[in-house]
């Protein structure tokens, strides 16, 4: 056999060998739905930007993935605690590359309307606050599971209080949900966890 061929035929049996890329870390989510596609009405459009009480709510995305980054790292300790309940995440080592891949994986989720996933920014747009997840829930009795979270500083300031009472507002006035479940707030994470699931 010419050894050009030998060469092409090298080269494509080492690329079938290689590992499968690692699956970024990311926020723990809601599992998946039963029926996704019913989510939301086809007719209704979720919003893009949103003014909110002091900030401002916008999909999360690439164009926001540093601010997300620095945010949930300045407070690792804290969202362990108060949000993800793992050291899982956030957690040291968390790279850009990471954040790259959840951002990505976000917007698609957002664009496919499966679920809806926004950053809590400053208004002038420069740092992010915090998070806010809109997700199909899945516990029975409950169309829809509401999360958020938001930095250290931000939590001793009282921000996510109020957070907390616009978002339950905003939800409840301008989606299209008949029983959202405000999860660690309304009912804490363990109480949520024991409800039984979709079937």
């Amino acid at each position: 056999m010419p050894s050009k061929y030998l060469l092409v035929l090298a080269l494509a049996l080492a690329g079938c060998g290689g590992a499968a890329p690692e699956a970024a870390e990311a926020p723990p989510a809601e599992p998946e739905a039963a029926e996704e596609a019913a989510f939301i009405p086809a007719d209704f459009e979720p919003p893009t930007l949103v003014e909110g009480d002091g900030f401002v709510l916008k999909p999360l995305g690439p164009d926001v993935m540093k601010l997300d980054y620095d945010a949930y790292m300045s407070s690792i300790e804290h969202l362990q605690k108060t949000f993800s309940f793992s050291d899982r995440w956030p957690r040291e080592g968390l790279t850009l590359e990471d954040a790259v891949k959840d951002m990505d994986n976000e917007q698609e989720r957002f664009q496919s309307r499966k679920s809806f996933a926004y950053a809590v920014l400053t208004p002038e747009q420069d740092r992010e606050i915090g998070s806010f997840y809109v997700r199909p829930s899945s516990k029975q009795g409950y169309d829809a599971a509401i999360r958020m979270w938001v930095t250290q500083a931000d939590f001793d300031a009282g921000v996510e209080d109020k957070l907390y009472a616009w978002g339950k507002t905003w939800i409840e006035t301008e989606w299209p949900f008949e029983k959202p479940a405000f999860i660690g707030r309304e009912i804490p994470m363990e109480d949520w966890r024991a409800l039984p699931d979709n079937e």
